[in-house]
């Protein structure tokens, strides 16, 4: 059987923890969706130069002939690079190693020029297993950033500025050769509580204090939507999730999401019967084309989540997807 293959420069080693709560997660299903779908293992060789190949495990995940035919042969089936998770695990201050790795579906893969948000939920961000250097060192990180006073804090995003930006400053640190603007962790690491809506405008593309309006204030409204029903559903969960992370994803090109929008009015329409023969016709071709997208909202990072039966539920993480759900709120003016 042919295998998919990886370099290892593609590839984030981790330890395990990540993959056995992946794994578990289809014992919660309202959870799971809000999930990155887990493609399965990856055992990586030693040799940099040598190519990784996927464990059975991923072909195991893919459910029919066909899908696990298009994994193996086609590269568009992981879509770029595989999104990996890093795990952090005690080290005593050495290097971790290991060979295995594990795939996640790349939620970025529907879009023509993600914008792409990372918020780090928490304001205690180590789990019962690490070190008292450890526990203190991202004490003091939450204590000097929005982790401590809100549960969250943004821990990295990139925005698309357009074709010709790149070439237009191209003295600049932070503009990437496609277009992107790139902020760090440090980029989060300066706001307050009370000027931390600040990135949010920087990643929606607003101007400072601005009232969202148009496109942009409908992908904030979805987000709202999702970011209450995540909530919804982890208020009926018990489980600790120290260090996880929201990923934002939505359309950076203007163009792009205005059809995403438009494709979407006439699947619904199409659904109520509309146009119907069109429709027919169109999804004759849906594994030719790939489909518009307009945002798309995930919960990751789980290095150091488990399952709590008995211990109630994440009055942590719930912290922090209370106070998101409060900025976004007050971008399209509810606040």
């Amino acid at each position: 059987m042919a295998q998919k293959s990886f370099r290892k420069s593609q590839l984030v080693a981790f330890n395990n923890v990540a993959a056995d709560f992946y794994n578990s997660a289809s014992t919660h299903p309202h959870v799971a969706i809000y999930i990155p779908a887990f493609m399965g293992t990856l055992q990586l060789n030693s040799d940099p130069d040598v190519a990784a190949t996927v464990t059975p495990t991923v072909a195991a995940t893919l459910t029919t002939p066909n899908q696990a035919a298009e994994h193996q042969a086609a590269p568009a089936a992981i879509s770029h690079a595989p999104i990996v998770e890093k795990a952090w695990a005690p080290s005593n201050g050495g290097k971790i190693t290991t060979d295995l790795a594990i795939v996640l579906e790349n939620v970025a893969a529907p879009f023509k020029k993600p914008n792409i948000l990372d918020v780090k939920l928490g304001a205690r961000l180590w789990d019962d297993n690490a070190p008292p250097a450890k526990r203190a060192k991202l004490d003091k990180v939450a204590e000097e950033t929005t982790s401590k006073p809100l549960g969250f804090r943004i821990a990295g995003m990139r925005t698309w500025q357009g074709e010709t930006a790149a070439a237009a400053d191209e003295s600049s640190s932070t503009l990437s050769h496609d277009g992107y603007q790139l902020y760090d962790k440090a980029y989060g690491r300066q706001f307050s509580a009370e000027t931390v809506r600040q990135g949010f405008e920087d990643y929606f593309l607003l101007e400072r204090d601005a009232v969202a309006k148009g496109p942009v204030r409908k992908v904030i409204n979805r987000f709202l939507e999702d970011l209450e029903a995540l909530k919804f559903v982890l208020e009926r969960e018990e489980s600790r999730m120290y260090s996880a992370s929201l990923l934002f994803v939505y359309e950076g090109n203007p163009d792009a999401l205005r059809d995403a929008f438009t494709t979407e009015k006439e699947e619904e329409r199409a659904t109520n019967g509309v146009d119907s023969r069109e429709t027919h016709e169109e999804s004759e071709d849906e594994d030719e084309e790939q489909g518009a997208a307009v945002q798309a909202l995930k919960l990751i990072d789980f290095a150091h989540a488990e399952w709590t039966p008995g211990q109630g539920r994440d009055e942590n993480l719930l912290h922090g997807l209370g106070s998101v759900i409060k900025v976004l709120n007050g971008l399209v003016g509810w606040t």
